[in-house]
């Protein structure tokens, strides 16, 4: 056997034997607590309130015979079950419902994201953001 047929033959072994995606140890979704702010217009201060989200890996496939027709779905960490809860804002100017409701994420699964619970976007604001920091925002 060549030196060059021995040297694909341990790269093909020892790329079979690499562990899957799990064998990373990428954190799995799951609930995680995480500061969030609560915003108003009308309310000049931000308020900071510690809440449960859904963060982490779910698997994904990546078919090798890609069909024109088909599509292709990939999962993200999502809320499976989840309640809101309110705030009530100080220093809100006369006439403005200080009340806000922020999202509790109760549970987690692995599925397609759903624009009406969640940022399905690549990059995002963080979520303890206050777009009255901004000193030119008004």
């Amino acid at each position: 056997m060549s030196s060059l047929s021995s040297f694909l033959l341990m790269t093909c072994l020892s790329i079979w034997s690499m562990p899957p995606a799990e064998g990373f140890h990428l954190p799995r979704c799951q609930l995680v607590n995480q500061t969030v702010s609560l915003e108003k217009e009308g309310c000049p201060r931000c308020h900071t309130v510690e809440t449960t989200i859904c963060r982490g890996h779910c698997p994904t496939k990546d078919p090798v015979v890609k069909l024109p027709f088909g599509h292709m779905y990939q999962d993200v960490c999502t809320y499976r079950k989840f309640e809101y809860r309110k705030l009530e804002l100080s220093d809100c100017a006369p006439g403005v419902d200080p009340v806000v409701h922020y999202l509790v994420a109760l549970s987690c699964h692995c599925d397609r994201c759903s624009m009406d619970t969640s940022d399905c976007t690549f990059e995002s604001l963080p979520p303890d953001f206050c777009m009255n920091d901004i000193p030119f925002y008004d």
